[in-house]
């Protein structure tokens, strides 16, 4: 270890964000290829709908909230206009409010229903919990559930009875409720709302068996004579509007200009010392990602690593868990977050988190999306994550409301990695446009047959935008869809959502 570096992890007095980037821009100026500084921005406010219900006031104002800001007033009146909305504003804006405030207006105030779909179980949890704080703060008494895999079977029928807001996900809609339908009609009777956050997520092909899954939630609210509002929210879509409207196959309003306060955010463009000139190797990423994280909880701040690999985590968590819990004793600074661990030890880390109890943690993507972790004040991203979208997204991890954030992308020797650091990409780089084609015939034929099942189809109606007489002719030929006149009838004895697995689909995205 050189001596900037020695005097950069020995140092422990307390430091601002702002004095400690200053540190490592003045002690490694010949590994910092450039320094991105995103400017604090003030909150835009808005005054509350006068139509709001008295009792959200209550329960907003007891958690001392006493306006909106700019853009969840912005969605209000898009939303109370009729109109589908999709939210593309920064991480940490108040996205969540910008759809539970109509989502809870409409359930105190005409009894309608809500279905919220998210990627990942824990921002599922997370939903709830915040819904719950609300319903608690004005005894709202509005029935908030989530309905996965976890759900026990003696509970699953009190969802359905009984749920205003259902919490699920992609693939528990397509195997756990559409093709059951008939078990849900009183909740489809009174749907009004469908709210899909993180849509980023929805591309490539696992996004082309979402939005064919999306057709086919259409098509039984249909039936049941309602047509539900969408609101699609992501932190990192260039093309929110288009994708958006692409996902549901409806039109949809972009709200891009957020009105919540951000504090400054640096970003240092990192890269590893040459070891060997003569072959031109660099030191690895890894070491200088723990010693810039040693050097930020030596200094009080709490800090978040972002590693690609899970492998990585673990390494990088023992070289700082053998800096800062030595004693056993004590209670651990230092925790790993990654898929394979079980989901009581995620949430615990979640909750710390989010109580400041932890003073750092690594991760691999798992905590990439809106998990509420609190407030941090530097993210390290040991290599480029593959996108300028995750970067950003990883990055929006640190800094909340009015505080100021330190973001460190420490590169690796990969070529791609060498070249993000060029100072003239990445100020100027915008987060990729997400792409899906929910008409790629074999998706599509996969979701013709589930919608089958679900509902006979009938001569003129329309399901993408392949012909669907040909399609339907086609099943027909195969055996599994009986004609009668106008309508064909699913004859086959398998059940067919069983057999499309989304999950798979999955690791198939792409941007």
């Amino acid at each position: 270890m050189g001596h900037a570096e020695s005097h950069l992890c020995e140092m422990g007095q307390p430091q601002s964000v702002p004095e400690f980037a200053a540190d490592l821009c003045r002690q490694f100026a010949d590994r910092i290829q450039a320094e991105v500084v995103v400017p604090a921005q003030a909150a835009q406010l808005a005054d509350f709908p006068v139509d709001l219900d008295p009792r959200l006031h209550v329960a907003l104002r007891s958690r001392g909230i006493e306006h909106l800001y700019s853009h969840q007033r912005e969605c209000w009146d898009h939303l109370r206009g009729g109109a589908n909305v999709v939210i593309a504003t920064p991480t940490a804006s108040g996205k969540s409010l910008c759809y539970n405030l109509p989502v809870l207006h409409d359930a105190l105030s005409h009894r309608r229903k809500a279905l919220y779909l998210f990627p990942t179980k824990a921002l599922a949890q997370d939903q709830v919990a915040e819904l719950l704080e609300i319903n608690r703060a004005a005894n709202l008494r509005i029935a908030t559930y989530t309905f996965d895999g976890d759900t026990p079977a003696d509970a699953r029928s009190a969802v359905r009875r009984h749920g205003d807001i259902v919490v699920s996900n992609p693939d528990m809609l397509h195997r756990g409720i559409l093709p059951h339908h008939t078990q849900w009609a009183q909740f489809f009777e009174s749907l009004a709302w469908v709210v899909i956050d993180e849509a980023h997520v929805y591309r490539g092909i696992f996004g082309a068996h979402v939005a064919n899954v999306l057709r086919r939630l259409r098509r039984i609210t249909r039936f049941y004579g309602v047509s539900p509002q969408f609101v699609l929210c992501s932190a990192t879509l260039a093309n929110a509007a288009e994708f958006a409207a692409r996902l549901i196959d409806a039109p949809v309003l972009p709200i891009l200009r957020s009105g919540a306060p951000r504090g400054e955010q640096r970003v240092l463009l990192w890269n590893p010392p040459v070891v060997n000139p003569d072959l031109g190797i660099r030191a690895s990423s890894r070491s200088q990602v723990t010693k810039i994280a040693k050097a930020a909880v030596e200094r009080g701040l709490h800090t978040i690593v972002f590693a690609n690999s899970r492998l990585a985590v673990e390494v990088l968590t023992k070289y700082l868990k053998d800096r800062f819990d030595r004693d056993t004793r004590l209670p651990a600074r230092v925790a790993a977050y990654r898929g394979g661990y079980l989901p009581q030890t995620r949430r615990g880390t979640e909750r710390m988190l989010r109580a400041g109890d932890i003073d750092c943690v690594v991760a691999t993507s798992a905590l990439e999306l809106g998990v509420d972790i609190g407030g941090l004040d530097v993210c390290v991203l040991n290599g480029y994550p593959g996108s300028i979208a995750a970067t950003w997204q990883r990055l929006g991890r640190a800094g909340r409301r009015n505080r100021s954030a330190l973001g460190v992308l420490v590169a690796s020797s990969d070529p791609l990695d060498q070249y993000i650091l060029n100072p003239e990409f990445f100020s100027f780089a915008t987060p990729e446009h997400a792409r899906l084609d929910p008409d790629q015939l074999l998706v599509l034929m996969e979701h013709v047959r589930c919608a089958a099942f679900e509902l006979p189809f009938e001569r003129g109606e329309s399901f993408g935008r392949e012909s669907l007489s040909d399609l339907l002719a086609y099943l027909e030929q195969e055996g599994v869809l009986h004609r009668d006149g106008g309508r064909w009838h699913w004859m086959a004895d398998s059940y067919q959502a069983a057999n499309v697995n989304l999950a798979r689909s999955r690791t198939a995205i792409s941007w």
